[in-house]
């Protein structure tokens, strides 16, 4: 088997810095990847969560660019921008356009080597109320706690992995200003970073740039990393976490290598055997054959000093919690008995290969070529380490993965049991782990000088002076002998296929019908045909490398494959047969039901996804085919009494030829694929009855505003959401309402998410959003903050909309930048097929030509002043919006109340949801 590889040049700056380049012209576009080799398990006592912090305040500004980091990239098109934070490193990312390369080196640079002049104690207390929310509202989710207290019992007391990245509060109150300098002068020299360049660049104009930017950059102090110390044990513990969550979860952990172990490898191929897909062997046994659980999965989360092997199983409703843990043992016993046969192996192998294949095609972001090559200099000190575990996936064998498991799955787990709030008993908290002595930790070597460099950081960041155009695939049209359209677009970046079968179908299908038929009959679609059953088709696609995809949207849905190109053939026989020939078997459906109704539930117990089930009803009522929650599961009476006759219907009514069209992206042309399309579609013909026809009216005009409340005690924040409906994607005025939008709250810069997070650090994001339909589409403001803030920040809102839509209108510099951004962007919009073929089959949708990307450059500049304003103060008008708060109402709801609303709704959630 042929292994992936990526080309690329390694060096090193006097200064220590090193530089991995890769060339790659496919487009016009370059990542830049920023690694420091610090993350939390750096951080000293007391200061839990600093790493994370100090990653916010380097997208405060610095000592040449003082205003934000985001304005700069907004303006020249940049895509994926933004920055991670890991137990062991932390990194900054942008693609950028080939032409603004200098000025992303330039804040990169100006970021490592003049930071503290830009940061004061108004700069560290907004980033820290910012994180404090980001913690509000990642612990607000369901099982938002679980990673916390599976570290708390995996290591030592004194293990750098031992607490969560994020932290405590307590200790990111304690944040000092002393801390930031001493952070900075510790770890964010050069000689501590490499920096990954991959895209429309050549090894040697890389070399010039970087000398040029970073080579006066300190190098820094000598540092000393922690070593491995993967800690493992021989006792196996219990803990129970009791939490707001709709169902009992039950995991399993062990403690295992890092990603740099030669057992890494096979401990991955090991949790997919387990637990990594519908053909596994705990899902086959748990789900499908004793139906115990509603999902499971196994995981390998590898770090730099070790791992964390975790098996998670989500309880049905009366299933006792000693029966699942003896099944997974039973099949934990077997397989350390056993190990993986061939064939288990075999599709293992096809699978992690295929994931790989997929994420290089990007050249950034968190996990393109970039990427990959950074993450191999900086753990394991060679760009080139992404092969070395390929070669040792492919090599390996039954036997040596079952020795790998053997070695590290056979003892000395932890056991952690979520449960709901109604179930919670008294339970004994196990004793933590003592704290032990880590392995001895090497020094860094640090012999470096910097270099003066000739750039006067005083006249600011590079301009930008041209931007090239984006490069749309030419698209070709074909059709089958029964008249489906196929249209391609060629993209041989990567030697994956892909393949979607759109169909006039959505949820607003589902009129008339049972809520929620459309999303089930479009999963239960994979789950077995007349000749297989659904782990016979999860089996072959996993022999093929291929990946089935079945999403469904407001107006149309999509089935269809990405495929490694040796499977192709085989897979578009497989995809054929799902689409045709469904079986509807009952007992599929009832496993399906018994998820979609766990689901439901989970949506209910999460506020953002709450918000989402409750708003279609109240903003355009129960009769409107766009009144059920935009997730596209209807309530639990809905999907509870859908039978498989009804999914029958729905596929007679919409699953046909002459609601369909083919769309293809990828390292293939039209005399290969066309034949094969032809022969597994070709011959579908539609049935006799007429194609039912899907109203989507219109919403009549709402009255004076509404506000509903939706009690959840105990919630660390409030999510807040106001709606309303506007006019169709395919309105005239459809790009004015778009600049409008991203003004108001359609970008990181936009006016609320600067007011919201960046002024008053009261929410980590506060965002709006316009939904494509063929119908009245909504427009969704949505912004959690934090409990005692929720009046305040419906205030701030309210003040936002009467501004944008009244005395304040988007100024000319804000329409510009706007622009700016959507159209310099547009390279890198269009940088993978899977955007490619979005972009396809929108086009089709939405009524567009094949000429739309490359002429919405012009179209997005061509909208005026005026016409943005007018669609602001249409879109923006107050009194058109329903307000919906889900939150502790024992806190908020006197408050909410003294905002003067009118009548005020309280909302029963297992009733309106």
């Amino acid at each position: 088997m042929d292994l992936p590889s990526i080309a690329f040049e390694k060096f090193r700056l006097d200064n220590g810095l090193t530089v991995i380049v890769h060339e790659d012209r496919k487009a016009p576009l370059v990542a830049v990847s920023v690694w420091y080799r610090v993350g939390s398990a750096d951080e000293p006592p007391g200061r839990s969560g600093f790493a994370h912090l100090f990653e916010h305040l380097m997208f405060s500004g610095s000592e040449h660019h003082r205003d934000g980091y985001f304005a700069p990239f907004e303006r020249v098109g940049a895509t994926d921008v933004n920055g991670t934070t890991s137990f062991d490193r932390t990194n900054y990312f942008q693609t950028v356009p080939a032409s603004a390369l200098d000025l992303a080196l330039w804040m990169e640079s100006d970021r490592m080597g003049h930071l503290l002049g830009a940061i004061g104690q108004h700069e560290l207390d907004t980033q820290r109320g910012v994180v404090q929310n980001e913690k509000r509202q990642h612990e607000n989710r369901p099982y938002g706690r679980v990673w916390e207290a599976l570290l708390e019992h995996a290591f030592p007391q004194n293990h750098p992995y031992r607490h969560t990245t994020i932290g405590s509060m307590d200790d990111l109150k304690a944040a000092s200003l002393d801390d930031v300098r001493q952070w900075f002068g510790e770890y964010y020299g050069a000689a501590n970073v490499t920096i990954a360049l991959a895209g429309d660049i050549s090894p040697a104009l890389a070399r010039e740039k970087m000398q040029a930017y970073f080579g006066d950059v300190a190098a820094g102090p000598a540092l000393r990393h922690p070593a491995p110390w993967i800690a493992p044990r021989t006792a196996s513990t219990r803990s129970v976490q009791i939490d707001a969550v709709p169902q009992r979860r039950l995991l399993r952990q062990w403690n295992v290598p890092g990603l740099a172990h030669a057992d890494a490898p096979l401990l991955e191929l090991a949790a997919f055997v387990l637990g990594g897909s519908v053909a596994s062997r705990l899902y086959r046994r748990l789900v499908h054959r004793e139906r115990l659980v509603d999902e499971v999965s196994v995981g390998l989360s590898a770090y730099a000093l070790a791992g964390l092997f975790v098996a998670s199983a989500n309880l049905r409703e009366g299933v006792e919690t000693a029966q699942v843990e003896a099944a997974i043992s039973e099949e934990w016993e077997r397989f350390l008995a056993e190990g993986p046969d061939e064939d288990e192996l075999l599709r293992a192998k096809t699978v992690l290969r295929l994931g790989f294949v997929r994420a290089i095609e990007k050249i950034g972001g968190r996990g393109g070529k970039a990427a990959v090559l950074a993450e191999g200099e900086i753990y394991h000190g060679d760009p080139a380490a992404y092969r070395v575990d390929l070669e040792r996936c492919a090599s390996a064998t039954p036997a040596t993965v079952l020795a790998a498991a053997r070695r590290w799955l056979a003892r000395g787990d932890h056991t952690l049991l979520v449960t709901p709030e109604r179930e919670a008993s008294v339970a004994d908290a196990p004793p933590l782990p003592p704290a032990s002595a880590p392995d001895p930790v090497p020094a860094m070597d640090a012999a470096y000088a910097t270099r003066a460099s000739g750039i006067d950081r005083r006249l600011g960041a590079p301009q930008v002076q041209h931007f090239p155009q984006v490069v749309f695939p030419e698209v070709r049209r074909a059709r089958l002998r029964n008249g489906i359209e196929v249209v391609l677009a060629e993209r041989a970046a990567i030697a994956l296929t892909q393949v979607r079968l759109q169909l006039d179908a959505g949820i607003a299908a589902d009129r008339g019908r049972g809520a929620g038929t459309a999303k089930l009959a479009f999963s239960m679609l994979g789950e077995g045909t007349r000749q297989r059953d659904s782990l016979a088709i999860a089996l072959q696609r996993q022999r093929l490398g291929a990946q089935w995809r079945a999403e469904t949207g407001l107006d149309a849905s999509h089935v269809g494959v990405d495929a490694l190109n040796s499977g192709l053939s085989g897979a578009l026989e497989l995809l054929a047969e799902i689409v045709r020939e469904p079986a509807f078997r009952q007992a599929d459906l009832e496993r399906l039901r018994a998820q979609c109704l766990a689901r439901i539930r989970r949506e209910r117990a999460d506020p953002a996804a709450l918000g989402f089930r409750v708003l279609p009803r109240l903003l355009y009522g129960a009769d409107h085919a766009y009144g059920i929650p935009f997730s596209g599961l209807g309530s639990e009476a809905a999907i509870a009494s859908i039978s498989p006759d009804a999914l029958a219907a729905f596929h007679r009514d919409f699953v046909r030829p002459d609601r369909a069209a083919i769309f293809v992206v990828g390292d293939t042309n039209m005399e290969t694929v066309l034949p094969l399309l032809d022969a597994a579609f070709g011959d579908w013909a539609a049935p006799d009855s007429p194609a039912p026809m899907v109203s989507r009216g219109e919403v009549p005009p709402q009255g004076p505003p509404r506000l509903f409340l939706v009690d959840r005690p105990g919630a660390q924040q409030s999510q807040i959401f106001a709606a309303r409906t506007t006019s169709p994607t395919m309105a005239p005025d459809h790009l004015s309402t778009q600049l409008a939008n991203a003004v108001f709250g359609g970008a990181f810069t936009s006016r609320l998410n600067m007011n919201l997070r960046e002024d008053k650090h009261w929410s980590y994001g506060a965002h709006s959003t316009l939904v494509e339909a063929l119908g009245p589409r909504p427009l969704l403001i949505s912004a959690p903050v934090q409990t005692d803030r929720t009046a305040e920040a419906i205030g701030e809102i309210l003040g936002e909309l009467r501004a944008i839509g009244g005395d304040r209108p988007p100024t000319d510099a804000e329409i510009a930048k706007v622009k700016a951004q959507r159209t310099r962007a547009l390279p890198g919009s269009y940088e993978t097929g899977g955007a490619v073929l979005s972009a396809l089959a929108n086009n089709r949708l939405y009524g567009r030509g094949d000429d739309y990307v490359a002429s919405l450059a012009r179209a997005v500049e061509a909208q005026t002043t005026e016409q943005v304003a007018a669609a602001a103060k249409h879109l923006f008008a107050t009194g058109a919006y329903t307000w919906l708060v889900v939150g502790d109402l024992s806190k908020v709801e006197a408050p909410v109340r003294a905002l003067g609303f009118g009548e005020l709704h309280i909302l029963d959630p297992d009733v309106a949801a």
